[in-house]
């Protein structure tokens, strides 16, 4: 196993580094690098202009309109883009329903959602987690009763969902239900595609901690949902939505972007002074930051791993829930420290702040640019639970690498 960089792999980044630097814009960049809220048409902004040099979709096989890079290249065009600080390319379209449609949707699908989502045309969200069903998502009571009428065969859909990520923003979700009342509760689970504009559908927002409107929840009254929109077999759902679970997961982990961070906690704990010194000098201080450091580099090794063995056609297994525990703890802990690096002056919440810009022109990270610490660090709460809970995780990690 190398998990060196070839020349080859070193000349592929210097490419990407160079087109970022050339495409990203400086608004964009600003709000990345200082923790400001994205708004929708920023978003579909960033992937349109991806997707103007194929470069939306990086995972995908080459049939699909993929790039056909290979596991190295697409570890460090992640990395480049966090570096350069790139909008996040949302993962529900692109990372997370296309890889099912691609494994188990049929041609029609295929020819249908495949090329919508590279262009960014549809915006997808997920509709798995129910109130009382979160982790235990085998236990989702959403209903969808098969029947047949003048005009087709339809679903019928009754049930909620909820932490429905951007779903109002969504024209199209991919949703978990039951068609079947079994006895083992993972089978009679069916992968449906569903137009958010039908009636019946009703998104409610949740306002997060934060005090942003991230999450909905989303209620179904007698959606009919044509039988078209079945992926695969109806009562398979269950091992759909595991293939698409190991995606996210290896997603999760994020270390382009952790690295990011760290440079930004960095630089803070320099300006931001103890005792007359920088708080970065204080010992204590800059041994948390030097385990987390420690930390950082280790993930990134078993990243590497994880990329050369996907590199020897071996897909996503348990170990992504060995990265997605390790990669959300490393976040948590920088937002942590990031707002013990800022101290007081992470205290104000100014909403405008958050989602717009402001005039700053130098490079200093005082006064208001350190604001919105408290709200991200809020945020970063939920990453040890969607996804999968993170306990849950270490279950999935007991029985399938430790055999316990």
């Amino acid at each position: 196993m190398d998990l060196n960089y070839s020349d080859a792999d070193n000349a592929f980044r210097m490419e990407v580094r160079d087109w970022l630097q050339a495409n990203l814009d400086d608004d964009l960049r600003f709000k990345v690098f200082n923790h400001r809220r994205m708004q929708k048409e920023e978003i579909l902004r960033w992937h349109k202009k991806l997707a103007s040099n194929g470069w939306s979709t990086v995972a995908w096989p080459v049939e699909y309109g993929g790039t056909g890079w290979n596991a190295t290249q697409r570890h460090v065009w992640d990395d480049e883009c966090a570096s350069a600080g790139t909008p996040m390319v949302l993962p529900f379209g692109v990372a997370m329903v296309a890889p099912v449609i691609m494994k188990f949707g049929n041609q029609a699908q295929k020819d249908h959602y495949l090329p919508r989502i590279a262009a960014g045309t549809d915006w997808w969200c997920q509709g798995y987690s129910e109130p009382g069903s979160g982790s235990d998502l085998a236990s989702l009571k959403t209903k969808a009763e098969r029947v047949t009428q003048a005009d087709g065969d339809y679903y019928v859909v009754n049930g909620q969902k909820t932490w429905t990520t951007l779903g109002q923003h969504a024209n199209m979700m991919f949703c978990l239900v039951r068609t079947e009342q079994t006895e083992r509760r993972q089978e009679g689970i069916s992968f449906l595609l569903m137009d958010m504009t039908t009636p019946g559908i009703t998104v409610r927002p949740i306002i997060t901690l934060d005090e942003d409107h991230e999450v909905n929840e989303v209620f179904f009254d007698n959606v009919k949902v044509p039988a078209a929109n079945l992926v695969g077999e109806e009562g398979k759902g269950w091992t759909y939505a595991k293939y698409l679970l190991g995606h996210e997961r290896t997603g999760i982990a994020a270390v382009g972007r952790s690295k990011r961070e760290l440079v930004f906690l960095k630089r803070l704990a320099a300006e931001q002074t103890k005792n007359g010194r920088p708080l970065l000098d204080d010992p204590l201080f800059a041994a948390k930051v030097a385990t987390l450091e420690i930390e950082l580099m280790a993930l990134e090794m078993t990243v590497l791993r994880v990329v050369s063995q996907e590199g020897a056609k071996k897909g996503p297994g348990p170990e992504a829930s060995m990265l997605k525990i390790k990669g959300t703890e490393i976040q948590q802990s920088l937002s942590e420290l990031m707002l013990e690096a800022a101290g007081p002056l992470a205290m104000p919440f100014d909403q405008s702040l958050l989602e717009g810009g402001d005039e700053t022109t130098d490079d200093s990270l005082v006064g208001m640019d350190v604001a919105p610490l408290a709200p991200h660090y809020f945020n970063y709460r939920k990453t040890s639970i969607y996804g999968g809970s993170n306990e849950i995780q270490k279950n999935i990690i007991s029985q399938m690498i430790l055999g316990i």
